[in-house]
């Protein structure tokens, strides 16, 4: 490993190639750095409610996910300790959803992340807050396991 970014992008390349969920979603990874982490999902068809907006399960997921990829960005096994989200607007069917997680605190053990999704408008759809625990282990077998 060259540096923390390229860390950070490998290990995103992990989860992903795991990370049955999200591409069952069609949630794709448009950027990965240290902390750092925007991910996006198109809305489809078979995402929409009853009210035939985006369900609001699926619009956390996708935060969810951001939040994961960012976590993980040390190549330290984290995980979601806690989650909320605020719904701002709806998301329609065709909209191209992007999450952007951004660190805001992290610690020995505990993080602090934050995930805005928003459409391809860049109307805020809805705001995520995560607190992550780190695990133990790494991301990448071989690479500084602990």
């Amino acid at each position: 490993m060259t540096d923390a970014a390229e860390l950070a992008r490998q290990a995103a390349g992990e989860l992903y190639s795991r990370d049955v969920a999200a591409r069952a979603l069609g949630i794709e990874i448009l950027a990965v750095d240290t902390g750092r982490a925007t991910l996006a999902m198109r809305v489809r068809p078979d995402m929409l409610n009853g009210h035939a907006i985006c369900h609001g399960g699926l619009i956390f997921a996708l935060a969810d996910t951001a939040f994961a990829y960012a976590c993980n960005s040390y190549n330290e096994n984290t995980l979601a300790a806690s989650a909320a989200i605020e719904f701002l607007a709806p998301a329609r069917e065709g909209d191209l959803l992007t999450a952007t997680a951004s660190e805001q605190s992290r610690g020995r053990r505990l993080g602090l992340y934050d995930i805005e999704v928003s459409n391809q408008q860049g109307t805020r759809i809805a705001l995520f807050r995560g607190r992550s625990a780190r695990v133990g282990g790494n991301v990448l077998a071989g690479a500084g396991d602990k």
